[in-house]
């Protein structure tokens, strides 16, 4: 060996496995992304991974072994059952940007008693992100961990936002700047629940993206997940067209397409569901759940049908389409409202 020459370090050696055209397993990221999230690693050599990942393709191995790294990291929300909690987050980026459904469907799924952990962020990709428009209906997204499990029991859901729980993302923030576009970031940040939620549904905008993530959240253990992809563009479900879903119980994935049509939930168009400015989206989100028969058709079917993904993941229902009626009747009742105004009144926002 050379006099100057240094054992790799596990983020050079899997830079060099990739450059090679080799294969990186799941352990072998995982340590490179331990690195990354210390601080310890060179901004040149992150980068490098991330084209690497990037031009060789994503692997679910490569988000498995990632949002382990980011786990270990991550300040954690402590809860009793964490398996138990719902969370609905979604990659974003998609072709059709819409109001905030899975925020919204958030509210309906806990009304109809889903104990939801939502995380999310600051929007990149359109106007309003999930942090926006909660910040605009009144609720604080900035709270530390022991004041977001108690508000968690308080009011059967918190927000978790992203930057707050994830201080070591920001070792990767300036390499993700300079390359533009996305990343395995992208992929691996919904993964990393800071409660550790064990069902999930995970909206991607790219439909080859579904069975990578599927395949990691298998890898990861989830207990009940669901990623969905509609055909029409959405990293959501949709009331137009169908949605390819991705079901994963344990380690096993099957997959499957929904089509609102046969559950009596489809739409004409998507007029209604166009995204906003977040105070925008929050004044339709509130009047979506104080008067849920006078919202437009699309935002109407879209917030149940997902809200009913949520409740079939945690257990509120046998099937996708018996969770449409639970979440009918919760946004119905009135349930919804009741827990907007629950975390409004647990978690209240700073005055401006």
């Amino acid at each position: 060996m050379p006099p100057h020459s240094h054992s790799q370090s596990a983020l050079e050696s899997a830079v060099d496995l990739l450059d090679r055209g080799e294969r990186l397993d799941d352990a072998a990221t995982e340590a490179a992304f331990v690195e990354i999230m210390s601080g310890a690693a060179p901004e040149a050599l992150i980068e490098r991974l991330l084209l690497a990942l990037r031009s060789r393709g994503e692997s679910a191995d490569h988000v498995a072994g990632a949002v382990r790294a980011l786990r270990q990291a991550m300040l954690r929300v402590a809860h009793s059952a964490p398996e138990s909690l719902v969370d609905t987050c979604g990659t974003g980026g998609g072709v059709i940007t819409t109001i905030n459904v899975s925020t919204a469907a958030a509210f309906v799924a806990a009304g109809a008693g889903a104990t939801i952990a939502k995380h999310g962020n600051r929007s990149y990709t359109s106007r309003s992100g999930s942090a926006d428009v909660l910040e605009a209906l009144g609720i604080a997204i900035d709270v530390a961990p022991d004041a977001a499990a108690t508000i968690l029991i308080a009011a059967r859901l918190v927000f978790l936002f992203a930057p707050a729980y994830h201080p070591a993302m920001r070792h990767v923030g300036p390499a993700r700047r300079r390359i533009k576009g996305p990343t395995l970031m992208n992929l691996v940040g919904p993964l990393a629940n800071p409660a550790s939620a064990g069902r999930q549904v995970v909206g991607v905008a790219d439909r080859a993206r579904g069975p990578i993530l599927a395949g990691a959240l298998a890898r990861l253990g989830v207990t009940h997940g669901l990623v969905v992809h509609a055909e029409i563009g959405m990293d959501e479900i949709s009331p137009v067209g169908k949605t390819a879903i991705w079901e994963v119980r344990g380690d096993s994935v099957r997959e499957w397409t929904f089509d609102p049509g046969l559950a009596g939930m489809s739409t004409p168009s998507l007029d209604g569901l166009e995204g906003g400015e977040p105070g925008e989206n929050a004044a339709r989100i509130a009047h979506l759940f104080e008067s849920p028969r006078e919202a437009a058709p699309a935002l109407r079917a879209a917030v149940i049908l997902n809200a009913a993904a949520a409740a079939y993941v945690g257990g509120l229902a046998a099937t996708l389409e018996d969770g449409i009626g639970v979440a009918m009747k919760a946004l119905d009742s009135g349930s919804a409202r009741e827990r907007l105004e629950a975390l409004r009144k647990a978690a209240p926002a700073k005055p401006a």
